[in-house]
């Protein structure tokens, strides 16, 4: 075997080695960050310790999980308004937060802030609705007879 046979095996296996060692280094680096982002995704501290600061928030119909986040954000609600996002659609209310304005707290977490504005109607506002729908009913109950 000749001595540039030799030299071309020798850098041949080096660059394999080279390149292995890449993309274990990648794999690595993008398994820490999974792991960083999937923690901070279930144990987000808030902004601020209680009591906080109130910020009124008004979040309106059609608005999805990164428009609510970035509005988060550049209220001083959360510290990153994407991982927001994921929280919320990671969450049980990510379909049911409602549009409306909302005093919302720099001591809560993303979690108490999605259950804020996922939360149900009030007993009042229920029955003004049943109360309404009675009205219309007898109305037309009277317009009819």
């Amino acid at each position: 075997m000749s001595a540039s046979k030799v030299v071309l095996q020798i850098l041949s296996i080096c660059v394999s080695i080279l390149l292995f060692l890449l993309v274990l280094f990648g794999l690595l680096r993008l398994g820490a960050g999974a792991y960083d982002l999937g923690y901070r995704v279930f144990t987000e501290k808030p902004v601020e310790q209680e009591p906080g600061t109130d910020v009124m928030v008004k979040v309106t119909k059609g608005m999805n999980a990164l428009s609510l986040g970035t509005l988060l954000e550049e209220k001083g609600l959360v510290r990153d308004g994407e991982l927001f996002a994921l929280q919320m659609m990671l969450s049980a209310y990510a379909k049911k937060v409602k549009p409306g304005v909302y005093t919302l707290n720099t001591g809560q977490t993303a979690q108490e802030m999605l259950k804020e504005m996922a939360a149900e109607e009030t007993k009042k506002e229920e029955a003004d609705k049943d109360k309404g729908k009675k009205e219309k009913k007898e109305k037309k109950d009277q317009d009819d007879g």
